[in-house]
């Protein structure tokens, strides 16, 4: 099985094109970890051509693969109006060969500590995060700890700037630079 893993869009539908053509093609399942639409024409911190939150909504309503999307901090019941999937909060949940995978923006949960109190109450094999726009692939006790950054060059907080998604297999995970395609990080399951 193939689990795309995709967070923090923001409305940039074109950098979300890029990630299913290059990576999500074949998959089986994409997790969202929130702030799908989030901006707005009138905020300060939009930039770019490919800001278009209704045809991001439109692409992803029309996917053949399912998505399963986490409420980010930026996520509103507007947004709800335009998807339909929902957006679930403050968790989502997948079962995916055997692994209970916890999806949740993160924006609540600001230290590992946070992280790994609630990863260990939810018994998660698997917990993904998004909201602070760097990528993270760790293993801390019996939970990997997964952020796959954001598909956005303006809103990356990499010091490389680079943008990011992850895709999770049988035996690894991984998160790939999505213009490169480079491998930036990898866990074996």
């Amino acid at each position: 099985m193939k689990v795309g893993v995709i967070s923090d869009t923001h409305g940039y539908v074109e950098r979300v094109k890029l990630a299913m053509e290059k990576f999500f093609a074949d998959a089986d399942l994409i997790l969202h970890s929130g702030d799908v639409l989030y901006h707005g024409p009138n905020n300060p911190n939009y930039k770019g051509d490919d800001y278009n939150p209704k045809a991001l909504a439109n692409m992803i309503n029309e996917s053949k693969i399912p998505f399963v999307i986490a409420r980010g901090n930026g996520d509103s019941e507007v947004d709800q109006l335009v998807l339909k999937v929902p957006i679930q909060a403050p968790y989502a949940y997948a079962f995916v060969n055997g692994k209970r995978i916890v999806v949740n923006h993160g924006h609540l949960l600001p230290t590992d500590k946070d992280k790994d109190e609630t990863a260990t109450h939810l018994h998660a094999d698997i917990f993904i995060t998004g909201h602070i726009h760097t990528t993270v692939l760790e293993r801390r006790g019996n939970t990997i700890f997964l952020n796959p950054g954001t598909v956005s060059p303006y809103l990356t907080n990499r010091e490389d700037k680079r943008t990011s998604v992850a895709v999770i297999t049988d035996d690894k995970i991984q998160i790939f630079d999505l213009d490169t395609s480079e491998v930036l990080m990898s866990l074996n399951i």
